[in-house]
C-alpha cells in the first residue's frame, strides 16, 4: 500500500472535518446527496462525453494504482546487469541465453533477447524506446483523464450553486428560508472544490510521479542492455546505471559494489 496516498487522503479529511467542528458547524450541514450526485456523478458523465466509454471506465483502476506502492528495485536491476556483463565478457553474449528464462522483467528480457540474437544496437534502442514511448502514452492518457475530472468538478459545483440561487431568488418572500437556502446552494461549490483539489488533482500528480519513476527505470535498462552489447567494462556499466539512482541510493551502492 502507498502510505503517502493513504495518509494524505485521511489527513485531509480529518483536517476538513476538524475545521468544520472547531468552527462550530455541524457535519450534517455539509451533507447533501443531490449536490453530491450533481458534482460527482454529473462530472463523471461529462468526463464520459469527453472521452470514450472504455477510457472513462479506466479512470477507476488508475485511481486504485495511487494506493499501491510500485516496486522497481533499481539496485537489483543494476546487480543483475553487472552479473550479465561479467558473464558476457567472459563467455560471450550467447552465454546469456540460458539466463533469460529466469527473468521476470519482460522489458529487460526483450532487450537482452534482441542482443543475444545479434540485433544491431540502433535497432535495439529504437525498439525499446518505442515500447517506452507507448507506455508513456498510456500513462499520459490516464493522467489526462484525472486532470479533466479535476477541471470538471468545480464547474459542476458552480452550476449547482447557480441552480440553488435561482430557486432561492424565486422565493424571496419567505425571508426565513433565504439563509438556509443560500447555505445549501453553496454546498455544491464546496463539493466541487473538495473533489477537485483534495482527490483528483492529487491522484493525477501521484500518477505522474509513478510514470517518471518507471520511465527512469526503463531508460536505465536500455542503457544497460546496450552497454553489455558493446562489451563495456563492468565497472563503467555500474557507474552508468547508478547515475539513474537518487544520491543516497547511489552512495550506498557505490560503497557496496565499487569498494574494490
Amino acid at each position: 500500500m502507498n502510505l503517502g496516498t493513504i495518509i494524505g487522503v485521511i489527513g485531509a479529511l480529518v483536517m476538513l472535518i476538524g475545521s468544520i467542528i472547531i468552527s462550530g458547524n455541524s457535519i450534517g450541514a455539509f451533507i447533501d446527496i443531490p449536490s453530491l450526485l450533481l458534482v460527482l456523478v454529473g462530472s463523471y458523465f461529462a468526463l464520459m462525453t469527453s472521452y470514450s466509454l472504455s477510457d472513462a471506465l479506466s479512470v477507476f483502476p488508475a485511481i486504485r494504482l495511487t494506493f499501491r506502492q510500485p516496486v522497481f528495485n533499481q539496485q537489483a536491476i543494476i546487480q543483475k546487469m553487472m552479473a550479465f556483463s561479467e558473464k558476457a565478457r567472459r563467455e560471450g553474449l550467447l552465454a546469456l541465453e540460458d539466463e533469460l528464462e529466469d527473468l521476470d522483467d519482460e522489458f529487460m528480457k526483450k532487450g537482452l533477447r534482441l542482443m543475444v540474437d545479434g540485433t544491431d544496437a540502433t535497432i535495439i534502442r529504437d525498439l525499446m524506446e518505442l515500447e517506452l514511448t507507448q507506455m508513456q502514452g498510456r500513462h499520459t492518457n490516464k493522467i489526462k483523464l484525472l486532470n479533466m475530472w479535476t477541471m470538471l468538478t468545480p464547474g459542476l459545483g458552480m452550476l449547482g450553486t447557480v441552480m440553488g440561487l435561482v430557486g432561492m431568488l424565486r422565493n424571496l418572500d419567505d425571508k426565513a428560508s433565504i439563509g438556509p437556502n443560500m447555505a445549501l446552494a453553496l454546498i455544491t461549490t464546496f463539493y466541487g472544490s473538495l473533489f477537485s483539489n483534495v482527490f483528483f488533482a492529487a491522484w493525477s500528480s501521484k500518477l505522474g510521479v509513478f510514470d517518471a519513476e518507471e520511465t527512469n527505470v526503463k531508460e536505465m535498462v536500455i542503457e544497460g542492455v546496450l552497454s553489455i552489447q558493446a562489451g563495456e567494462n563492468t565497472r563503467i556499466l555500474a557507474l552508468k546505471l547508478m547515475a539513474y539512482l537518487d544520491p543516497s541510493s547511489r552512495r550506498a551502492m557505490e560503497s557496496e559494489l565499487l569498494k574494490d
